[in-house]
């Protein structure tokens, strides 16, 4: 009896044994099944993460200050290169030469005859520039290559030595002067064009400006504004009238009928 009783309680506690194992391994093989879903939910979760911050990157709008800074480039009245301070100072006239002096005269294109004025208090070295190239005949028989007809950007460009609106990089200065702090440019403003971004990269060509016109400014600042015009105005404000030569853009572009300058005289 006694040997039979313990044989019985050792094959019970094999049994238990063996029942408690395979309990261990389905404990097992759940946790293992668990954690396996986990990873590939996280592995999940992050690839739709990067999906959306993937999207959200290159799917989003500009913002108003992205979209400002663009227009700016393509609206700016503009001439490239740019150039240095020092790079062709000798060419340069000196702003004595027109400092406290206003200097009158006429702007003659072939459609009409503009009444102008520069003042060489706001704006010295630009007067002097311009003053030295109206002297020296420069402007006769150059064009005005570039017009604008926006809803607030009205202006014509002028004073390309090549004609299609390059600079002549012999001949670039600065450094800015009276550049309206508001972005303001009131019909008739005078002001010199330049390189993007570079407070010396006036050049010989201005744009009149024949309506008001706003033009952000960039990170050289504003455009110097010379002079204005005192009569004649409307003989810009008609060949805007006239529209652009058909091209990319409804707004920005050569005029319909080409201008060009006959004679820029100031005394």
């Amino acid at each position: 009896m006694a040997a039979s009783s313990r044989s019985a309680r050792e094959a019970k506690r094999r049994v238990q044994q063996m029942e408690a194992k395979r309990e261990l391994r389905k404990e097992q093989d759940k946790r293992r099944k668990r954690d396996n879903v986990l990873a590939i939910a996280a592995g999940t979760t992050a690839v739709v993460v990067a999906l959306v911050l993937q999207l959200t990157v290159f799917s989003s709008n500009p913002t108003e200050d992205e979209y400002a800074a663009a227009q700016a480039g393509l609206t700016s009245p503009s001439a490239t290169p740019p150039a240095t301070p020092s790079a062709n100072a000798e060419n340069i006239p000196k702003p004595e030469t027109a400092a406290g002096q206003t200097f009158t005269g006429e702007l003659k294109l072939n459609s009409g005859t503009l009444g102008v004025e520069l003042d060489g208090t706001a704006a010295p070295q630009a007067a002097a520039v311009f003053k030295s190239l109206a002297d020296q005949n420069f402007y006769a028989g150059l064009n005005c290559h570039r017009l604008t007809t926006a809803e607030t950007f009205g202006v014509l460009q002028c004073g390309s030595k090549a004609g299609d609106g390059s600079s002549d990089p012999s001949f670039t200065w600065g450094p800015l002067e009276n550049t309206p702090q508001d972005n303001n440019y009131p019909a008739g403003t005078i002001a010199v064009a330049r390189s993007g971004g570079n407070a010396y990269g006036n050049g010989t060509q201005f744009f009149i400006v024949y309506k008001d016109t706003v033009i952000p400014a960039d990170a050289a600042g504003g455009y110097t504004v010379v002079g204005k015009v005192t009569s004649g105005l409307d003989v810009v404000a008609n060949i805007a009238a006239a529209g652009l030569k058909p091209g990319d853009n409804a707004t920005d572009g050569a005029p319909a009928e080409p201008v060009t300058i006959d004679s820029f005289s100031l005394k």
